[in-house]
C-alpha cells in the first residue's frame, strides 16, 4: 500500500467508527478521483499539437477533446483511469493512413482537462455529447476503465460499428473490490460506498444488475468485438477480458498476449496492427490465423 493510500485507509475506518455515513460519502469521493494526473508525454506532444483541440461541459466540469480529420469515419479512443487521449498516440497515425476520423479526450480529473475526479456518467454523457456530434462511430477502441464508461454510453444510445478493448474492466464491482481491497476498508464501509454506487450512479437499475456490467449489455449490442488482454495484466486481470469476450460468444474475439502488462500493451506494435486491421476489415482473421484465441508473440 502507497502511503497516499494508508493515509485514507486510515482515516476512513477510523471515521466509519465515528459515523458511517460521514466514511460513506468520503469513500465514494475517493472512489471516483484520480491520485495521479497523467501528463503528455514528449513523444505524443507533436502529434497532439497538430489537433483540432475542444473544450466539452460535463455535469460540471470541463473536458478536452482532440480531433484529426475532418470529422467523417469517426472512430473514438476512450481513455482509462488515471490515464490520457494521448496514450493512444500509436494508433492515431495508422488512422489516419485508412482514412478515418479520429477524436479523443481527456475525462474530467485527467490529462488536461478540469475537476479532480470522474465518474462513469462523465464518460457516458462525454461519448454521447461526441456522438451527437460526429455521428455513428465508425468504431470505438476502449482502455480500461474506458471499455466499462464505452459500454455505459452504448447501452444509452451511442452506436460504433465495431468495438475493441484494451485491457478492458467487464464488472463494475470489480472495481469496488479492488477500491475496497487496497485500502483494506472494513465491511459496514464497503457495504455504505456499495449502497452510494447504487443510489448515485445506478438509480432505477434492477437490483440483480447493479452495480453495472457490460454482460448486461449483450442484448443491446449487435457490433462485432476484438476483445485485448494481457496475460500477466495486474491491474485488470486478464478474467476480466476473459469474462467480457465470454459474454459475447461468437460476436467477439479474443486476443491474448503476454509481458505487455496494463499500459505498455498501447503501443505494442502487433496490438496497434492487430486492432488497425479489425477496424478496417471486420471480424475476419489475417490468412493463417485459427481458433477463437490468438496470442501476440513478443
Amino acid at each position: 500500500m502507497v502511503p497516499t493510500e494508508a493515509l485514507a485507509s486510515t482515516a476512513l475506518n477510523l471515521a466509519s467508527r465515528v459515523s458511517g455515513g460521514l466514511a460513506g460519502a468520503g469513500a465514494y469521493t475517493l472512489f471516483h478521483m484520480p491520485l495521479a494526473r497523467s501528463r503528455m508525454r514528449g513523444t505524443e506532444r507533436e502529434l497532439f499539437d497538430r489537433a483540432d483541440i475542444k473544450r466539452l461541459e460535463v455535469n460540471g466540469k470541463s473536458a478536452v477533446t482532440y480531433r484529426w480529420g475532418n470529422g467523417e469515419r469517426p472512430v473514438l479512443l476512450v481513455h482509462g483511469w488515471q490515464s490520457r487521449g494521448s496514450r493512444f498516440a500509436h494508433f492515431i497515425p495508422g488512422l489516419l493512413d485508412r482514412d478515418y476520423s479520429v477524436i479523443t479526450f481527456d475525462a474530467p480529473g485527467h490529462g488536461d482537462s478540469t475537476g479532480r475526479s470522474t465518474t462513469i456518467l462523465d464518460y457516458r454523457d462525454i461519448l454521447t455529447e461526441l456522438h451527437d456530434q460526429y455521428g455513428e462511430f465508425e468504431a470505438v477502441v476502449a482502455h480500461s476503465l474506458g471499455a466499462l464508461g464505452s459500454f455505459f454510453a452504448l447501452q444509452h444510445g451511442v452506436k460504433a460499428k465495431r468495438i475493441t478493448t484494451i485491457s478492458g474492466v467487464c464488472d463494475f464491482d470489480y472495481l469496488v473490490e479492488e477500491f475496497c481491497s487496497a485500502l483494506k476498508l472494513r465491511h459496514r464501509l464497503k457495504a455504505q460506498l456499495h449502497d452510494r454506487i447504487s443510489k448515485n450512479l445506478f438509480p432505477g437499475m434492477p437490483a440483480d444488475r447493479t452495480p453495472f456490467s457490460v454482460v448486461n449489455t449483450v442484448t443491446d449490442i449487435e457490433s462485432p468485438l476484438l476483445v485485448v488482454h494481457d496475460e500477466g495484466d495486474t491491474r485488470i486481470g486478464v478474467e476480466q477480458g476473459r469474462r467480457l469476450a465470454g459474454a459475447f460468444g461468437g460476436q467477439a474475439r479474443l486476443i491474448t498476449t503476454s509481458d505487455l502488462g496494463h499500459r505498455r500493451i498501447l503501443g505494442d506494435p502487433e496490438v496497434v496492427r492487430a486492432v488497425l486491421d479489425f477496424i478496417e476489415h471486420g471480424p475476419g482473421r489475417r490468412p493463417g490465423e485459427a481458433g477463437t484465441e490468438s496470442v501476440v508473440a513478443q
